[in-house]
């Protein structure tokens, strides 16, 4: 602690983790309660999360970061089984089928992709094929990030105050 600082209360430690998790997922306070308003524990909270739209594409390797997956989405840039899709709080679902749109497979961010994806090494949740530029959705995740996991807890406890 710095000189000078007050140690942190319960609260600001569980508001400070709500603010993070908020902040890595791209999400408005609005959405990011209604996650943990719908689900009872810590591993769907987790699930819904990380079957959003967005973040499965980044979970796919299609994107370098989460806030560029979701720009992908919303301008048409991804499929799911073949058809049009641009909303980032989409859920997917098991058997989904991601692709990148043909007309997007050959021009800015997705001109190199092949070669990004050559080092690539998706979730077991998330069957790649590299050649086709495709994801098939497998499982479901699991808490395969202990850090995240562990911020679930305290951010349940200040949404049920």
């Amino acid at each position: 602690m710095e000189h000078g600082q007050k140690p942190k209360s319960e609260y600001g430690l569980q508001f400070k983790e709500k603010q993070d998790i908020k902040k890595i997922y791209g999400l408005r306070e609005k959405q990011f309660r209604r996650y943990f308003l719908n689900n009872q524990s810590p591993q769907r909270i987790l699930q819904s999360l990380n079957t959003r739209f967005d973040s499965v594409v980044y979970k796919c390797g299609f994107a370098q970061t989460r806030r560029a997956a979701r720009h992908f989405v919303s301008h048409g840039h991804i499929q799911i089984n073949g058809s049009n899709a641009n909303l980032p709080s989409l859920r997917v679902k098991i058997n989904d089928v991601l692709s990148i749109h043909p007309s997007s497979a050959g021009i800015g961010p997705f001109k190199e992709i092949k070669l990004t994806l050559k080092k690539y090494e998706p979730p077991s949740w998330i069957a790649l094929d590299k050649e086709k530029l495709s994801a098939k959705i497998v499982g479901l995740p699991t808490a395969d990030d202990p850090l995240i996991m562990a911020s679930i807890q305290p951010i349940m406890e200040f949404y049920s105050r």
